[in-house]
C-alpha cells in the first residue's frame, strides 16, 4: 500500500534535509558572490582611477609648474597635453591658481571665474581628494600643484572623468552571471537530488528487509557496506535478530518445560489414584503409603507454581524494586537461621564468616530470595557431612557475597547454561530433592535488577563457589 504522503513527515525527512543542505552549499555562495560582485567591482574600479588620475596629475604638476603656467605665462605644450587628456577621461580639467581663480577650462567654460568648493579648498591644504558621483557616472580628482622639495601648494588640478564604462560592465557580468548561476542552480539540484537519493537509499533498503523479516520472509539482514554506518547498523540488527530469535527458542522451550513440570506431578498423582481406586480392599499401609507419594506430588506442585511465581515477579521493572538501607549481616544471620532445620537434616554444616559491618539499600524481599536459593543449593546439592561457608565483605563501593560449599559440583560444559530457566545439571538428581531449575535463574534475575554481578567456580565432586558482587548504593537505570 503506497504511503499517504504528508508534508510535515516530508520536511522532517532525512533525505530532503541533505537535499536541502547540499542546495544550500551550493546556492548560497553563488548567490553572495554575485550580489557582491558588483559593489566590489565599482568599488576596485573607483580606487584605480584614482590612483590612475593622481599620477597623471602628478606628471603635469611638473610641466604646470616649470612653464609658469599658473602665472598666466602661454604654454602649448601644457594646453596640448591637458586636451589630450581630457579627451582621453572623456571628461574635463580646470587649472586652479592659488586665488582659486580658474586659469584653465578644458570646456572653455569657466576660465577666469573663482571656484569655492570644499575640495579644492582642502586640496590647497596639500590634499589630494576624490569624489565619485554613481548617479550621475562622473569621478572628480584633486590634485595639489607644488614645486619639488616644497610644500606649499600652488595651485589645483581638477580632474573629471566619466565612468558609464563602469554601468556598462556590470550589465555585461551581470548577464553573464544570471547565465551561469542558472546552470549552476541546475547543476546544483540534479546533484542534491542525486545525493540525498544516495545517501537514503540504503536505509529505505533497510526498511524493506526488516519488513521481511517482520513477516518472516527472512532471518537475517542483509550487510549494507555502502556506508560505515549503515554496515554497523547492518550488523547490529542481524545481532539483534540473533538474539531474538535465541530469546523466542527460549520462550517456546521455557513453556513446553514448565507444561511438561506441571504435568508430571499431576500425571503421577493421577496414576496414584487410578491404582487406589482400581483395587479393592486396598490394604492401610499401602494406602498411606500411596497417599504420602500424593503429598510429595502435591508439594512438588507448589514448589513448581512457587518457583514460577517467583520467576514473574523477577522479571517485571526495576522501579517494582522497594529499595531501602538493609543490614546484610543481620539479612544473612537470618536467611542461615531458617535454612538450619534443612542444613541439620542433610549433616551439612553451615558457616557464616562476616568482616565488617556492611549496610546496603537493596530490595530485601527479592535478594532474600536470590541467597536463599544459593545456600539452599548448597546444602541440597552436598554430601552427607559436608559443608557449606558464607561469607559477607565490603569496601567503599560493592557488598561480597561469597557462598561456597563442598558438594558434588557443576560439570565445566554446564557452567554456561545453570543460570537459564530449567536447566538441570542432574535431572535425576534434581527431581530426588525436588528441584525445579528456576532457582539460578531466579538468583541471576535478582543480582541483575540490583545492578551486581555473580560469577560461579566449580569443579566437578570438589564443590561450587558462587561470587556476588552488589553496589552499596542502589541506581536505578534509565528507561529509553
Amino acid at each position: 500500500m503506497k504511503k499517504k504522503f504528508n508534508l510535515k513527515d516530508f520536511f522532517h525527512s532525512f533525505r530532503t534535509r541533505i537535499a536541502v543542505l547540499v542546495l544550500l552549499v551550493g546556492v548560497v555562495p553563488c548567490t553572495v558572490f554575485v550580489v557582491s560582485f558588483s559593489s566590489l567591482y565599482e568599488k576596485q574600479s573607483v580606487n584605480s582611477d584614482v590612483n590612475d588620475l593622481v599620477e597623471k596629475g602628478q606628471i603635469l604638476n611638473k610641466q604646470i609648474v616649470s612653464s609658469g603656467y599658473l602665472n598666466q605665462q602661454e604654454s602649448e605644450l601644457v594646453d596640448n597635453q591637458l586636451e589630450v587628456l581630457s579627451t582621453s577621461l572623456s571628461g574635463r580639467i580646470m587649472v586652479v591658481d592659488n586665488t582659486l581663480t580658474i586659469v584653465k577650462d578644458t570646456y572653455n567654460a569657466d576660465e577666469g571665474k573663482t571656484i569655492i568648493w570644499g575640495n579644492v579648498v582642502s586640496t590647497f591644504q596639500n590634499k589630494t581628494t576624490s569624489l565619485y558621483d554613481d548617479e550621475n557616472d562622473y569621478l572628480v580628482v584633486t590634485v595639489p600643484i607644488k614645486s619639488d622639495g616644497d610644500d606649499d601648494v600652488l595651485g589645483v588640478l581638477v580632474m573629471n572623468k566619466t565612468m558609464s564604462y563602469i554601468d556598462t560592465n556590470l550589465e555585461f557580468f551581470q548577464s553573464l552571471s544570471i547565465i551561469m548561476c542558472l546552470i549552476l542552480y541546475i547543476i546544483v539540484i540534479v546533484l542534491a537530488m542525486f545525493t540525498s537519493n544516495r545517501f537514503t537509499r540504503p536505509f529505505y533498503k533497510f526498511c524493506d528487509l526488516i519488513e521481511e523479516v517482520e513477516k518472516g520472509a527472512s532471518q537475517e539482514v542483509v550487510v549494507f557496506d555502502d556506508f560505515t554506518e549503515t554496515k554497523e547498523v547492518s550488523e547490529k540488527m542481524n545481532s539483534f535478530l540473533n538474539r531474538m530469535r535465541v530469546v523466542d527458542e527460549s520462550r517456546q522451550e521455557f513453556v513446553s518445560n514448565v507444561s511438561h513440570e506441571l504435568k508430571t506431578p499431576l500425571t503421577s498423582m493421577k496414576v496414584l489414584a487410578d491404582s487406589l481406586n482400581g483395587q479393592e480392599d486396598v490394604p492401610v499401609e499401602l494406602y498411606r503409603e500411596f497417599m504420602l507419594d500424593i503429598g510429595e506430588e502435591i508439594e512438588r506442585e507448589t514448589k513448581i507454581i512457587n518457583d514460577l511465581l517467583s520467576m514473574v515477579k523477577m522479571d517485571k521493572a526495576a522501579t517494582t524494586l522497594n529499595i531501602s538501607p538493609v543490614n546484610m549481616n543481620e539479612l544473612i544471620e537470618l536467611i542461615l537461621k531458617r535454612l538450619k532445620p534443612i542444613a541439620e537434616k542433610q549433616h551439612v554444616e553451615v558457616v557464616l564468616e562476616s568482616f565488617r559491618p556492611v549496610t546496603a539499600e537493596i530490595d530485601e524481599v527479592k535478594f532474600t530470595l536470590a541467597i536463599t536459593n544459593l545456600v539452599e543449593n548448597g546444602i541440597k546439592y552436598n554430601k552427607e557431612g559436608g559443608w557449606v561457608h558464607v561469607s559477607l565483605n565490603s569496601d567503599h563501593q560493592y557488598c561480597y557475597i561469597k557462598v561456597e560449599d563442598s558438594g558434588m559440583g557443576i560439570p565445566q560444559e554446564s557452567l554456561d547454561h545453570i543460570f537459564e530457566r530449567f536447566y538441570r545439571v542432574d535431572k535425576s538428581h534434581s527431581r530426588e530433592i525436588g528441584g525445579t531449575g528456576l532457582g539460578l535463574a531466579i538468583v541471576k534475575s535478582a543480582v541483575s535488577m540490583h545492578n551486581g554481578d555473580i560469577k560461579v567456580h566449580s569443579v566437578e565432586g570438589e564443590g561450587t563457589m558462587f561470587d556476588v558482587r552488589l553496589p552499596l548504593n542502589y541506581i536505578a537505570k534509565e528507561v529509553r
